[in-house]
């Protein structure tokens, strides 16, 4: 018979925090921050392996391609939250990122038994996606060992999609899936195996790299600015004007015209007023150069 398996990082026992059910709330709120304050240096370390996944993402979505994330529990949810970020705040289309969750749309608000267990659903999910070579698939999974995430980018990387495994573990089955590792080791947590804490502190900062970084590659930026913003409330279109606005010098009144005449486009918009066109003239320049603003205004923000 085999000896059990060490328990991996995330599910260890931190002495430090045996006695926190006999602390005040002060003291206990204390621990727990400077324990997350550790998070941000364990993601530095895996730089390297984060950019080098972003790259392949931005290849394949440059050619047509989707980002998909796959998840289960806590890592799914981040999943999706991320993935249903990205078309208001950089205007792209819903399909274009997708997040897939273990256990499907019910396990976003509750505990969905043994779905994170379900190897074979997770290696039909991306079949039932279409996955293919065009695609990006990221798993994600704080121990690295849940079937449902690596049978599905396992599945993903037969498919011939570019394929990167997000753990909080070394030496990960994930890890070894995937084309790409990115171990993120935070080590054990303040309430021990509550891998919704330092692990998922973990996996957000690194899903907001991935989307963010593949996004501003993609030329879904200009500069800084979120040129592709969806003007869909009073924030929004107050945020979308003072864009317009900085981004041309001119004045605010101007720069909201401009932008109802655009049909709160910002990309319009900027080309409207900086080039001195109507709406219409101003999409058709921006589609000549692959709705792409820096391209179009031949010039970058300083």
């Amino acid at each position: 018979m085999r000896p059990f398996a060490p328990p991996a990082t995330t599910e260890q026992i931190d002495p430090r925090y045996r006695q926190i059910d006999r602390l005040p709330t002060d003291e206990i709120a204390r621990l727990m921050n400077a324990a997350d304050s550790t998070v941000p240096a364990a993601v530095a370390r895996a730089v390297p392996q984060i950019s080098a996944a972003i790259d392949g993402i931005v290849a394949r979505m440059r050619g047509g391609g989707r980002l998909l994330y796959v998840g289960a529990g806590t890592s799914g949810r981040l999943a999706v939250l991320d993935a249903s970020e990205c078309p208001p705040t950089f205007g792209t289309d819903p399909g274009t990122v997708r997040g897939i969750i273990a256990g499907g749309t019910p396990a976003l608000t509750r505990s969905v038994e043994g779905a994170e267990d379900d190897a074979e659903a997770g290696a039909a999910a991306m079949r039932e996606h279409g996955v293919g070579p065009a695609d990006a698939v990221v798993g994600l999974s704080a121990s690295g060992r849940a079937p449902f995430v690596v049978a599905a980018v396992a599945q993903a990387r037969r498919l011939g999609a570019l394929t990167a495994g997000l753990s909080c573990n070394a030496g990960t089955p994930l890890s070894e899936a995937a084309d790409h590792a990115i171990e993120v080791i935070v080590g054990p947590e303040v309430v021990a195996g509550s891998t919704r804490l330092k692990a998922g502190t973990a996996q957000k900062l690194v899903l907001n790299m991935i989307s963010t970084i593949s996004m501003i590659k993609c030329g879904r930026t200009f500069g800084n600015y979120m040129v592709e913003v969806s003007a869909s409330n009073t924030k929004l279109v107050a945020r979308a004007a003072r864009i317009v606005a900085e981004i041309t010098g001119a004045d605010i009144a101007v720069a909201r015209g401009a932008l109802e005449e655009a049909g709160h486009q910002v990309k319009t918009a900027v080309v409207m007023v900086r080039r001195g066109l109507a709406a219409d003239e101003a999409r058709l320049l921006l589609a000549a150069y692959d709705d792409r603003l820096d391209l179009a205004l031949d010039t970058h923000p300083t």
